[in-house]
Order: structure tokens, then C-alpha cells, then sequence
């Protein structure tokens, strides 16, 4: 027996906005200048938009007016952006990574996306609720791995999701989705959401943004983040390169880890462990611009990763 839980958060939680922001600020940079060096942190709150990183570009953006189209006109926008450090670019200059850490991939054959399943059923209800209800929200799926043979069982679905009616949010999820018990709106109805009722940050949703809870991940956030940066490019080169061992393999579940240092091209690890079994990772390009090419991250709107997840849609590293 196992027991698996995921959430999943919709679009206008106050995280997921401010990721929402910091990437579209980086779509700005790129659209004018593809080789922007941008890493961009973003906080919202409370009629208050602060926006704080380091950007190396030819572009000029107005952030404020990129905001505000996201926001609305009604927010204080603070921005504080400064060149990138003259020590991290000279090692970005000549290729190598803009920071050291680690990067992990992963898929598996539970569900066609090549995530976990329990991950996928939360996802696809919020999305399912948010259709209906485009408000702030989340989900939240407990699941009863029992023998394949068997089948899986939904033992508990949490919905809470603004602006909705119990009874009418119940009918919703149960339509969707079987379980044995539903949790509608626990707390109770609620109308105040998003950045009126709470403060929001981006990468803090850095779970829902991988694969759920039950996978290791290497711990650094995505939005806001140029290729250089290989918090995102290494993690989604990770996830492509899980994908394609899985599929040429016919295997049940592949991990996979990178591992870079600031300043170098190369990663100092780069594993698969192929249904349990460990071997190294050959025939790639794991540079920064050797990712970039691979994943066509030159092309990527990354606004449109922001929410929903950036694993299992359709992007080049799926």
C-alpha cells in the first residue's frame, strides 16, 4: 500500500501571479534582445508589486506598464533592477553556467503525460474548476496505490476554490472525479482571494511546478530565469532526457540528475537511474547553449509556462 497526495494551485493564487509576472518580464527582455541575461524575484500583495533582480540586456522594458497589464492600474509597483554582477558574466561569457546547482528529471508511465498520476488528477481538476470558476483556487487528490493489478483508488479530494457554492462545486468536482470522501471548501465559502487576501511570491510553488511531492527535485525555482540560468535549462533538459530513456527503454520510471558549477560549460554529474538501475547520461550537449538549442528555449514564451506546471504540455523538454 501507498498512500500519494498532490495540490495543485490555479492561476490566480497570489504564487502563481507573481510567476506569471517575472516570466513575462523576461518574455519583454528576450523579445528584443535573445541573449537578455535576466533573474527577476517577484512579490505581490495588497495593492503592492515589488520587483527585484538583475538584468544584463539591450532591451529596454517598461516594467511598469507590464505589470499593470497583468494587474490592473490599481498597484504600486516598486522595481529595483540592477546590471548582473561583472564576476557571474564572465563566466556566462564564455559559456558556463550562471550558478552551480543541482537539477532532477523525471518520468514515468503511470499516465501519458509521463507524470505521476495522483499529480495529473489534481492538476487536471483545478484546471477542470478553473474553466468554471476563473478564480483563485487549489485541489488537492490522496491517493491509495494498491497493486497494479488492482487498480488505484481516490481515497480524499480537497477543492477550495473563490467565489464558489458548496453544493454547486461538489456537483463540479464529482462529475470529474470518484473518491471516497470530498472536501468542498473546508474552511468554509470564501470571496476574498488572490492578491486581496494574501501575498504572493514567485518559485515558491516549486512542487506544483515539477512533479508533485512524491519526486525529489533539485530545489531552484524557474520563472524569471534566462537559459544561462540552469535552475530552469538544466531541469527541463533533465525531464527531456527522463522522457526519451523511458520511452526508448519501454521503462516503468527514470530519474535523472545534473549537477553544474558557476562559470562551467559541462555538468559535474549527469546520472539516469532507468527502473532502478543507475548509468550515466551520453550523447547529449548539456551546455547552457547546448540546451538551448536542443529545447529551442530561444522560441519558448515562457509566460506560458508559468502556470499549469511545465511538465506534461506539450513544451520541447516533454
Amino acid at each position: 500500500m501507498s498512500i500519494k497526495t498532490a495540490e495543485f494551485t490555479s492561476p490566480k493564487h497570489p504564487d502563481k501571479i507573481c510567476d506569471f509576472i517575472a516570466d513575462s518580464i523576461l518574455d519583454a527582455y528576450l523579445e528584443d534582445d535573445k541573449e537578455s541575461r535576466v533573474a527577476i524575484e517577484v512579490m505581490g500583495g495588497h495593492k503592492l508589486i515589488t520587483i527585484n533582480g538583475e538584468v544584463t540586456s539591450y532591451a529596454k522594458v517598461d516594467i511598469e506598464k507590464v505589470v499593470s497589464s497583468i494587474v490592473g492600474k490599481n498597484y504600486k509597483i516598486i522595481s529595483n533592477i540592477v546590471a548582473q554582477s561583472l564576476e557571474i558574466g564572465r563566466g556566462v561569457d564564455k559559456g558556463g553556467a550562471g550558478d552551480q546547482g543541482i537539477m532532477k528529471g523525471y518520468a514515468t508511465n503511470e499516465t501519458p503525460e509521463f507524470l505521476p498520476k495522483e499529480y495529473v488528477l489534481a492538476r487536471d481538476l483545478c484546471k477542470k474548476i478553473y474553466e468554471v470558476y476563473p478564480y483563485d483556487g487549489k485541489t488537492q487528490v490522496t491517493m491509495d496505490g494498491l497493486p497494479a493489478q488492482a487498480g488505484d483508488k481516490v481515497k480524499t479530494v480537497v477543492a477550495s476554490f473563490q467565489n464558489t457554492k458548496n453544493e454547486e462545486l461538489l456537483k463540479l468536482v464529482k462529475g470529474f472525479i470518484e473518491a471516497e470522501e470530498y472536501l468542498i471548501n473546508p474552511a468554509g465559502e470564501w470571496t476574498s482571494g488572490g492578491f486581496d487576501a494574501d501575498t504572493g511570491l514567485s518559485g515558491r510553488k516549486l512542487v506544483i511546478d515539477n512533479y508533485g511531492p512524491e519526486v525529489p527535485i533539485g530545489g531552484g525555482s524557474f520563472s524569471g530565469k534566462d537559459y544561462t540560468k540552469v535552475d530552469r535549462s538544466g531541469a527541463y533538459m533533465a525531464r527531456r532526457i527522463a522522457v526519451e530513456l523511458l520511452q526508448k527503454r519501454g521503462a516503468r520510471e527514470v530519474y535523472t540528475k545534473l549537477a553544474y558549477a558557476i562559470g562551467k560549460s559541462e555538468p559535474v554529474m549527469a546520472v539516469a537511474v532507468v527502473d532502478g538501475v543507475e548509468e550515466s547520461i551520453i550523447g547529449y550537449d548539456l551546455s547552457p547553449r547546448g540546451i538551448r538549442e536542443y529545447l529551442k528555449l530561444d522560441k519558448v514564451k515562457f509566460a506560458d509556462t508559468s502556470t499549469w506546471g511545465h511538465y506534461g504540455r506539450g513544451f520541447e523538454w516533454n
